[in-house]
């Protein structure tokens, strides 16, 4: 009895040593799981859930550099955004927002690098191979033309533009010139309901800031809604 109250004489202050040891130990690593969510948080769009431009670009371009010429970069715009905000209120243009950027996620996969790149616009970076990209747009204009049920089980019909572009019919592998393609063939293709695929036509489209300059009468940043 005596040996049994002995050892556990040792072992009480030892364990009570570590305990206190730890304290702080924990203390911290709740503080780091504390910054980690703010540092998550402050990469991704309220909202939407999506990242931001910035998350975004570097997440996009790694996947680029990574994968080649198996990615695509695609971009998508809400059409007659703005309706919805003017005619419903911004609260239903909030849930037509993040109802996109919802079926974007879904559609692109844990793998992508899926933005919010301001307002109505998305973009997405994903692996896609060039002969099931076609199916796979054709999937992803479907499921951005499904209606939105709103809080109050009101149905918004809602619709968007689709473009995409890859790194082997743009030559290169650079974000910006992709995005640009993509962006391009969106614009050709716009309120036609079905996605458009970059052709090299669309390389060598202008644009300044990123954005497509207009085409011959249409204002510089102009795009239809």
């Amino acid at each position: 009895m005596d040996s049994v109250l002995h050892v556990q004489g040792r072992i009480g202050p030892r364990t009570l040593l570590l305990t206190t040891a730890a304290l702080p130990l924990t203390g911290w690593a709740v503080h780091a799981i504390a910054l980690h969510k703010q540092l998550a948080a402050s990469r991704r769009d309220p909202l939407t859930g999506l990242l931001r431009r910035d998350a975004y670009t570097a997440r996009a371009r790694r996947l680029l550099a990574r994968h080649g010429d198996d990615t695509a970069v695609v971009i998508v715009d809400q059409d007659h955004f703005k309706a919805v905000n003017d005619t419903i209120g911004h609260p239903a243009g909030d849930a037509v927002l993040a109802a996109t950027a919802a079926r974007l996620t879904a559609w692109a996969g844990p793998r992508a690098a899926a933005g919010r790149l301001g307002g109505d616009e998305f973009a997405v970076v994903l692996e896609a191979p060039a002969a099931r990209l076609e199916q796979r747009l054709a999937q992803l204009v479907r499921m951005l033309h499904t209606p939105v049920i709103l809080d109050g089980g009101r149905t918004v019909d809602v619709a968007a533009s689709v473009g995409a572009a890859t790194p082997a019919v743009v030559g290169s592998r650079d974000l910006t010139a992709l995005q640009r393609a993509a962006d391009a063939a969106l614009y050709d293709g716009k309120h036609t309901g079905r996605a458009a695929i970059a052709a090299a036509v669309h390389t060598t489209v202008p644009s300044i800031n990123g954005r497509r300059a207009g085409r011959p009468g249409t204002a510089l940043w102009g795009r239809a809604a």
